[in-house]
C-alpha cells in the first residue's frame, strides 16, 4: 500500500499559519497520511511542540509522490506553492488567511471540513490558464519563466518612463511612453491588473489581457486576447529608462532597451482543489464587498 503525503505550505512568519500547520499535520498523521513541509520551514513548525518528527522535509533534489497541497496564507502563499506544483503536479487547496485570497478556496473557519474532505479526496480539481513569458534580445531568446497572475513590465526605479511598442501576433499596436504594461491572465485580472483599471474576467474564461499602466497616448485601453495569440512588449532602443520584469511578483529580470517580452499560453495549466461549485460572481461580492443587498433579483 502506498503511502499518503500531503504537501503543507505556510508562512514561517505567520504565528497563527504555523499553529494551524501543526494542527493539521497532527491530524493527518492521526489518520495515516504523512505531512511534507519545506525543508527550511520545518524547524519552525516542529519547535516547541511533540509528535511531529513523522512531518517529513521537501526536498527539490528527491520530489516524494504528494497526492495534495494544502496552503495556509494570503494569496502570496498560495503563489509560492504554485512554484511547487510546477515540479509536483498534485492539485493545490488554498486555505485564506490573509486579507483577500481570491485563490483561496476556504476560510480558516472551514479548516475542519477541508482536512477531512481532503482525506477523502472529495474535491473537484479546476485548470486554470498560466501565461508562458518568454524575453528576447533581437531573434535569440535570454529567458523564460511562467505567470499565473500577471507578467508586468516596469519602469526601474523612480526615473523616467519606459518608451514601449505593444504587438499582438507580431502586429503592431500602438507606441507610447508608460510606467508599465501589464500581460495578465483572467485570475490575474482581480490583481495588479485590476489595480490598473484592467477588466475582471471570469477565471475560467480563455482569454489574455493586455493592460498599460500611466501610459501617455490616446490608445491605451486594456485589451482582451485569444488565449492562442501572442502578446509582445517591446522596449525601445531609445528608452531613456531601464525596466524590469516582474511575473507574480516573485520572479524578476532586467529588461534593457531593445529588449522584447512575449507572453501566450503556457503548455502547463495550474490546478486547484475545489470544494464547491459556488459561481465566481459569488466569490467577487463576497471579497470585494459589492453592495448588492436589497437588489438581488428574486428567483423561482
Amino acid at each position: 500500500m502506498s503511502v499518503r503525503r500531503f504537501l503543507l505550505a505556510f508562512h514561517p512568519g505567520r504565528a497563527e499559519a504555523v499553529q494551524t500547520t501543526a494542527s493539521i499535520a497532527a491530524r493527518l498523521l492521526a489518520a495515516g497520511v504523512t505531512p511534507v513541509v519545506l525543508a527550511d520551514d520545518r524547524g519552525v513548525l516542529l519547535e516547541g511542540r511533540s509528535g511531529l518528527d513523522a512531518v517529513e522535509p521537501y526536498e527539490p533534489s528527491d520530489i516524494p509522490e504528494i497526492e495534495l497541497i494544502i496552503t495556509l496564507g494570503g494569496d502570496g502563499t498560495i503563489l509560492r506553492a504554485a512554484e511547487l506544483q510546477r515540479d509536483i503536479d498534485a492539485p493545490l487547496l488554498g486555505i485564506n488567511l490573509g486579507h483577500v485570497g481570491f485563490l483561496a478556496e476556504a476560510e480558516m473557519a472551514d479548516i475542519d471540513e477541508v482536512v477531512e474532505r481532503a482525506l477523502r479526496a472529495d474535491y473537484e480539481v479546476e485548470h486554470r490558464l498560466v501565461m508562458c513569458v518568454r524575453v528576447f534580445d533581437g531573434d535569440r531568446q535570454v529567458h523564460e519563466t511562467w505567470a499565473i497572475n500577471e507578467a508586468a513590465i516596469e519602469k526601474a526605479g523612480s526615473g523616467r518612463m519606459i518608451s514601449t511598442l505593444l504587438e499582438i501576433d507580431d502586429r503592431p499596436i500602438s507606441s507610447f511612453g508608460t510606467d508599465a504594461v501589464i500581460l495578465a491572465t483572467p485570475t490575474g485580472s482581480t490583481a495588479y491588473s485590476f489595480s490598473a483599471g484592467g477588466p475582471i474576467v471570469w477565471p475560467t474564461a480563455e482569454v489574455l489581457l493586455m493592460v498599460p499602466l500611466g501610459a501617455h497616448a490616446l490608445f491605451t485601453r486594456p485589451m482582451v486576447v485569444a488565449p492562442t495569440s501572442t502578446m509582445s512588449v517591446t522596449i525601445a532602443d531609445d528608452s531613456t529608462s531601464a525596466a524590469v520584469l516582474w511575473c507574480d511578483s516573485r520572479r524578476s529580470f532586467e529588461l534593457p532597451p531593445g529588449s522584447r517580452v512575449e507572453g501566450t499560453r503556457d503548455g502547463r495549466p495550474l490546478r486547484l482543489a475545489r470544494l464547491t461549485r459556488a459561481p465566481f460572481s459569488d466569490r467577487l461580492v463576497a471579497k470585494f464587498h459589492l453592495p448588492v443587498e436589497g437588489f438581488r433579483r428574486k428567483r423561482p
